[in-house]
């Protein structure tokens, strides 16, 4: 922590004097320093405190290079959440590890669970049967599939009928649910597992033709993380081979979303107009979030005090549509098309800095207790629920996750399977 401290400070030193290089490149170092100490000490590649340091802080160094126009130095209260969101979380995941003790880590224990294999395979089933009827349902009431809609930039945000859509992206869950039946059917060649292999190209395949690169990315990662869990001697290679074989995927969804160079350009007013796609798209898609940020911080006229993290509760429910004044908070950012926001956008739209202390402190809590609970569960969709936390570390600097209903319907959605599967077994 005390590495981070320098580098923070040095980093806001160097943005004040206008060395953004170089403000951008010490909060590089502290990213991969934080990682590599929870890394080193728990020899878990996805320690839940190590992925959201090094993503966040990473997040936060490209952001402080300012390589668009759009982005602005941030003022002195942006700064500070940046900072109180590591360090809040970084330290209560701390001291109750001081209290309880070091999270006792991963081990391949399925050579003991493999009654588990029947229940999986049912819910695996079941899902993306639920799912690929809800695909079908949409399009045949929409009218249309997004991936064969030319000309209409958005035509993925309209395929969507209010509750129904939550059903046809529960696809994702999928191919990570079939790592586990694998490792958990290890011994048979049976029907089975040909069977899982078209349930998978089926999960792949639904967030494809809807044109959501997320969804697609977010199935390939559960699966990847599920992996990594299941595995000892996991190599690093398997990563990079699962981020090979889905470029070329989220480059062709890009086209079929109508989102050309020139537009993309366009959009993301970079001070180097030479600067090839590829580089501009994922660098604004991760930095302009933390620029979102600070447009909050600098325009917001009043919090809403609970309201808009509250949000996943009005949708779910659907109050949202007896009462619209409770999800009525516009967002604030700093272009139209570009509305990806952040981790703790929402908290301190509620209650500004304390907000965020306050979030990143249960963030931190609620990481501990899952790195020292789901270890010891005998169920293995446990490891699902964990591989759900690190996406959304991973992306913390993306969108208010734990204000998106999709969030807590999977996290429904696993908590169902697990309960069914231990009522099987």
């Amino acid at each position: 922590m005390d590495v981070y401290v320098i580098c923070f400070l040095a980093s806001f030193l160097f943005a004040r004097a206008g060395h953004y290089y170089l403000s951008g490149f010490v909060l590089i170092l502290a990213a991969v320093y934080l990682y590599w100490y929870d890394y080193k000490r728990s020899g878990n590649v996805i320690h839940l405190r190590g992925v959201f340091s090094f993503f966040w802080v990473f997040g936060q160094a490209l952001a402080c290079l300012k390589l668009s126009y759009l982005q602005t130095d941030w003022s002195l209260i942006t700064w500070l959440c940046f900072f109180i969101a590591l360090t809040a979380f970084w330290l209560t995941f701390q001291l109750l590890e001081m209290k309880f003790g070091s999270p006792e880590g991963f081990r391949t224990r399925f050579y003991g669970l493999r009654d588990y294999s029947g229940p999986v395979f049912q819910v695996m089933s079941a899902l993306t049967a639920v799912s690929l009827a809800a695909f079908l349902l949409e399009a045949y009431i929409l009218g249309f599939v997004p991936f064969l809609v030319r000309g209409v930039p958005h035509a993925y945000s309209t395929f969507h009928i209010t509750g129904v859509h939550y059903l046809t992206v529960s696809c994702v869950l999928v191919p990570a649910l079939s790592v586990l039946y694998f490792h958990l059917d290890y011994k048979t060649k049976s029907i089975g597992r040909t069977a899982a292999v078209i349930m998978d190209v089926i999960a792949f395949a639904i967030p494809v033709l809807c044109v959501s690169r997320f969804q697609l990315i977010l199935a390939v990662m559960l699966a990847v993380f599920t992996y990594i869990l299941c595995k000892k001697d996991f190599s690093p290679l398997y990563a990079i081979g699962a981020v090979a074989a889905i470029l070329p995927v989220y480059l062709i969804l890009t086209v079929a979303r109508s989102h050309d160079v020139e537009y993309l350009n366009g959009i993301f007013e970079m001070k180097n107009s030479h600067m090839p796609i590829f580089i501009t798209q994922p660098y604004m898609y991760i930095a302009n979030n933390y620029d979102n940020f600070n447009c909050l911080v600098e325009n917001l006229q009043g919090f809403a005090w609970g309201m808009k993290s509250l949000f996943p509760l009005w949708a779910l429910t659907g109050l949202k549509f007896l009462a619209p004044w409770l999800v009525n908070y516009p967002i604030i950012v700093n272009k139209e098309e570009l509305t990806t926001l952040t981790l703790f956008y929402d908290s301190y739209y509620d209650f500004g800095v304390t907000g965020v202390f306050v979030f990143a402190c249960m963030l931190g809590a609620a990481a501990y207790f899952v790195a020292e609970r789901i270890p010891k569960t005998r169920n293995p969709v446990g490891y699902l629920f964990y591989a759900q936390i690190v996406v959304y570390f991973m992306f913390s600097f993306f969108t208010t996750w734990f204000s998106n209903p999709a969030t807590w319907f999977y996290f429904a959605v696993t908590g169902i399977i697990f309960f069914y599967c231990s009522w099987k077994n």
